[in-house]
């Protein structure tokens, strides 16, 4: 079990961003939380087998339709809290 935080970039508010990573790691069985920051950017936080969260991850790169990603920053760590879901926040 590994803990990926994920610092996304671009035109990533205001497009579903949230929803559609909420719904994609749901999917994939990962657990934690997204949510959007004041910058501009959203955060996720994500917890699963390293190689599902590097599905996760690459599949961040692209976000959904109308999304425009310029950067994703990944902080790989040993997990802290648990989560039995995954959910969006703020």
């Amino acid at each position: 079990m590994k803990e990926a935080r994920c610092i996304i970039h671009g035109k990533v508010q205001g497009v579903w961003f949230r929803a559609w990573t909420a719904d994609m790691a749901r999917e994939l069985g990962i657990t934690g939380w997204v949510r959007n920051l004041p910058d501009g950017g959203v955060e996720a936080l994500a917890q699963g087998e390293k190689a599902i969260l590097e599905r996760f991850i690459e599949r961040l790169h692209d976000g959904p339709p109308l999304a425009r990603v310029t950067q994703v920053d990944i902080d790989w760590r040993e997990p802290g809290d648990s989560w039995d879901r995954f959910s969006v926040t703020g």
